[in-house]
């Protein structure tokens, strides 16, 4: 049990290891070079490197500091360590980029620029949380303001990521920048999803009618395989039974499930959602 945990932290720093690799080469290689900007402390860092002129690495040395400290009095010791290495190999890798290669261009097209940083940036930030750290800055804010005062972690982020966008439109005077930065943003952000949830190829199906479901539970069953719960309960009024049938359904067999439920059931109501987080598959 030991080894097996002591295994799963060391693919953890991995992990860590590879995003922050992948988020140094996005940002310096890709974004930097464009002035783009991306979201939370990383996306300050860049902005403020061309006010100052600093290395973006000390930036975002100096500018995490202060929330670690404050991260160390809220937040799990191990995830402010995995946070620390994470945040100091970006620092590192940034700025051997620039220092060793002479922060190479790959891209002069603002396009492509924002596509790849986006991709490289949300990957390795979708890799490090994975590992169980962050990059600091803006992962902490909200983090720490979510228990201390209760606010959304969701909500912290986006004024945090707006405030970055509204300052790189100042600084580069230009709100093409700032566009192209949140689209970046975006990139990202749908990136992370990737990789810490997966792709997605299956869907959560609610199934209600006044008709009994246990025989469209079994033709479902036999027709495709699926099994799923029954929830037995009421209307609102508490006047009439109402069950419901939840089933996890595979994209390719969403058309034939609801064939089955209109033949059975005309009347019945079909509510699909995505299927954000399964822990197993069938």
């Amino acid at each position: 049990m030991k080894m097996q945990k002591d295994y799963r932290e060391i693919l953890n720093y991995l992990l860590i290891a590879f995003g922050s690799t992948a988020l140094s080469i996005g940002m310096m290689c890709f974004l930097v070079p464009n002035k783009i900007a991306t979201g939370g402390t990383v996306g300050f860092a860049i902005v403020l490197h061309y006010i100052i002129s600093f290395p973006i690495g000390v930036l975002i040395l100096l500018i995490n500091i202060p929330l670690l400290l404050i991260g160390l009095k809220f937040l799990g010791k191990r995830f402010v360590i995995k946070t620390i290495v994470s945040i100091v190999l970006i620092a590192l890798i940034s700025d051997a980029i620039t220092n060793f290669f002479n922060t190479p261009q790959l891209s002069q097209d603002p396009i492509l620029a924002t596509l790849y940083g986006g991709i490289l940036i949300g990957a390795g930030l979708g890799f490090i949380f994975k590992g169980g750290g962050s990059a600091g800055g803006g992962s902490i804010i909200a983090k720490v303001l979510s228990i201390k005062y209760g606010h959304k972690p969701s909500t912290t982020l986006l004024i945090i990521d707006s405030i970055v966008i509204f300052l790189a439109a100042i600084v580069f005077s230009d709100i093409e920048i700032a566009l192209w930065s949140l689209i970046s943003i975006y990139i990202s952000s749908r990136m992370i999803d990737l990789i810490i949830v997966g792709k997605q190829n299956s869907k959560v199906v609610h199934i209600s009618s006044r008709k009994k479901l246990e025989p469209i539970a079994l033709k479902i069953n036999n027709q495709i395989g699926i099994n799923g719960t029954i929830i037995k309960g009421t209307d609102l009024s508490q006047s009439e039974n109402k069950d419901v049938l939840l089933i996890v359904v595979e994209n390719r067999f969403l058309m034939e499930v609801k064939m089955i439920v209109r033949d059975y059931d005309s009347t019945a109501k079909f509510i699909v959602m995505e299927a954000k987080d399964l822990l197993a598959e069938k």
